[in-house]
């Protein structure tokens, strides 16, 4: 009885400490140096309207040309200068692609100089789905 009685209080225990919590989108209390997580459209675009955060396209250049999140850079992950172009980053960076993956290789690449990586979660493919406005 003794056994069952624990086994339910650390079970509840468990489930209280869950309870209510909501992902928030990151503050500069708890942006960590160094690291880089995947966000949604909304955090993003929040987060993108903040001073202070770089905002990067890592598609082609033609990919940008099509349409691109307003005051973006571009800064093909792909290209052989990627790493000379980014090497005097600092802060934190929000970086996008068509899907994500390439955001996600960039912002694993700006982690390992030390930046704070955001990288939008499905890409500009998810922010369009979304209704959120490009420019050309």
């Amino acid at each position: 009885m003794k056994k069952f009685f624990c086994f339910v209080a650390a079970t509840l225990f468990a489930l209280s400490c869950g309870a209510g919590s909501q992902a928030m989108p990151p503050t500069s209390d708890s942006i960590v140096a160094g690291h880089w997580e995947n966000i949604g459209v909304e955090d993003f675009a929040r987060l993108v309207e903040s001073d202070g955060v770089r905002l990067i396209d890592v598609r082609t250049p033609n990919e940008y040309a099509e349409g691109h999140l307003e005051r973006a850079e571009n800064i093909d992950v792909k290209s052989s200068d990627f790493a000379d172009q980014t090497k005097d980053f600092s802060g934190t960076v929000a970086v996008y692609c068509l899907r994500g993956k390439r955001g996600q290789t960039a912002a694993e690449r700006l982690a390992a100089q030390g930046c704070t990586v955001y990288n939008l979660q499905g890409g500009i493919n998810a922010w369009k789905q979304a209704g959120r406005p490009l420019v050309k």
